[in-house]
């Protein structure tokens, strides 16, 4: 019993250092880019997106959306204990109007166990389908899974016919992959507002409530605004 409790614990502190490291290594990687970069970064995730064969469902909710929220690259390392980081904005949306507001930027980290192995680097967009979704990123900190429920974007053409658009969830995920990994969940993940990103871009602290009430105006937000819209649009 001394011998499995010793080497039990030897291995799991070779895999939590293991995991340190790729941590440290993701927020490095994730940092590197700035607000306008990140914006721009949006833009090209949801003009790939709009290329895949299941846009259309993407689309078909985003039109009836409080809000969404874009990380063009999210990158997670695991080997057993897994790690995830990445950098992205929100927009809220009324859904009558179709004004949009903002851009609040934010962070998204998480740590899961269980069987999973790899390096991952995802493009992610959540559409915020409610009042109570959009809440949580006024407030700032949410546990997706936790106290706010997170669910896979249907998809397929007639996916409006399975669901009526009841938005059972409070948010719907969509994603792009490169890299190979198994396991991947955003269980447990939380999203937090990323302070120095919203400070650099409005030029003084404000708060996620407070910005998610400004009209977007900005000329450096126009096209990915202008994306959103198109996107809706073409939604059956």
């Amino acid at each position: 019993m001394v011998r499995y409790m010793r080497n039990f614990v030897r291995n799991f502190v070779m895999i939590a250092c293991a995991v340190g490291l790729m941590t440290t290594g993701l927020a490095a990687t994730a940092l590197a880019s700035s607000p306008t970069e990140r914006i721009d970064e949006a833009v090209q995730v949801l003009r790939e997106m709009s290329q895949q064969e299941d846009y259309e469902a993407m689309a078909y909710i985003l039109k009836k959306a409080h809000g969404v929220a874009i990380f063009p690259s999210v990158l997670k390392a695991g080997l057993m204990l897994g790690a995830r980081h990445g950098e992205g904005l929100v927009l809220r949306r009324d859904p009558v109007s179709g004004t949009w507001y903002g851009p609040s930027f934010v962070t998204i980290t998480g740590l899961s166990w269980g069987p999973q192995i790899g390096v991952q680097s995802t493009s992610l967009v959540l559409v915020i389908t409610n009042e109570r979704g959009l809440k949580g990123f006024e407030e700032g900190k949410i546990t997706l899974g936790g106290e706010m429920s997170v669910a896979a974007g249907p998809v397929g053409r007639h996916a409006e016919a399975g669901t009526d658009i009841e938005l059972k969830a409070a948010i719907y995920s969509y994603s792009m992959s490169k890299g190979v990994f198994a396991g991947a969940s955003l269980e447990g993940a939380r999203i937090a507002p990323d302070e120095s990103a919203n400070e650099l871009y409005w030029e003084a602290k404000v708060s996620p409530d407070v910005i998610l009430e400004r009209k977007v105006a900005d000329h450096r937000v126009r096209a990915l605004v202008q994306e959103l819209n198109r996107l809706i649009s073409e939604a059956a």
